[in-house]
């Protein structure tokens, strides 16, 4: 296989790190940028190239990075998420979530490489379920309204949109994702929702995602969706209760009512790709956590 350069924009992030830490082990040169100016969880980039004191918002300094390192494609997993304090930022919200991915693309571009954006299901209000990429977006929210225009299309050939949902290890304590959340509940009691439905993935799954599509599709373009098979919350809960044996019980809530599950045919029809189960991949983030180094 030939060895490709990664530059990875968002490397200290839920997805970012692991792609940071996978990706060199499936043949990869990967160059992590790096807001901060001393890269935290060192142990964790120990196989990557690391560019600190990045501003993403500072053209010349972003474009000084696409001059110094030339790779040959560009992850994006910049974002601003609802959880966050500055989501409540419409100036940093729009920056990143809708600008930035399109002079990453502008970028691409003029210097002939490619770019793979993630994206999100919160695009869509949840009231449907089963989205295709033909389905309107209905997001009410800045989140998902400045995610919405930060995606690309099929004239901008060479970049590629995945629409999904991710669930995963994180390096920082004070997080605010599903599964830090509940990792802390162990021996506790929580409420799982019934009739909330998610068709992601776990970060390991969309490392091996990416490795497909640079392996076997290098050219794709345009918008896809990416999906899993469509779970509800609580029994999401439940499979990571019993992997990671938490010893939490899950009382079921009916009320609350969210269905973002993505159709995945498309992605599936260009690139042969099918998603493992959802127990597999439980797994497959619990084993390959607990032998991180």
């Amino acid at each position: 296989m030939q060895k490709y350069k990664i530059l990875i924009f968002g490397a200290g992030g839920m997805l970012g790190h692991k792609l940071c830490q996978l990706l060199p082990k499936m043949g990869y040169e990967v160059i992590a940028t790096h807001r901060s100016e001393k890269v935290q969880n060192q142990e964790i980039y120990t196989e990557v190239t690391n560019i600190p004191s990045i501003n993403v918002l500072d053209p010349i300094a972003l474009e000084r990075v696409f001059k110094l390192t030339k790779p040959d494609f560009v992850i994006n997993c910049i974002g601003i998420v609802k959880q966050l304090d500055a989501a409540h930022n419409r100036y940093l919200s729009v920056a990143i979530n809708a600008y930035l991915p399109h002079q990453l693309n502008n970028l691409c571009e003029k210097y002939y490489t490619r770019m793979i954006h993630i994206s999100t299901d919160c695009v869509f209000s949840g009231n449907k379920g089963m989205y295709t990429e033909s389905d309107p977006s209905d997001a009410n929210d800045l989140y998902g309204k400045s995610k919405f225009l930060g995606e690309t299309d099929a004239n901008q050939i060479r970049a590629l949109t995945l629409r999904t949902s991710i669930i995963g290890h994180e390096l920082k304590s004070n997080t605010h994702g599903l599964l830090a959340w509940f990792l802390k509940q162990r021996n506790s009691t929580v409420n799982g929702f019934k009739n909330a439905f998610f068709s992601g993935f776990t970060t390991n799954e969309i490392a091996n995602v990416i490795h497909h599509i640079i392996t076997k599709h290098p050219t794709l373009s345009g918008m896809y969706h990416l999906a899993s098979n469509r779970i509800s919350k609580f029994d999401l809960l439940t499979l990571i209760n019993d992997e990671y044996n938490l010893n939490i019980t899950i009382n079921p809530e009916s009320d609350f009512h969210c269905d973002r599950s993505l159709d995945m045919s498309k992605f599936i029809e260009a690139t042969g790709y099918q998603a493992p189960l959802w127990s597999s991949m439980i797994h497959q983030m619990h084993t390959e956590q607990g032998n991180r180094t």
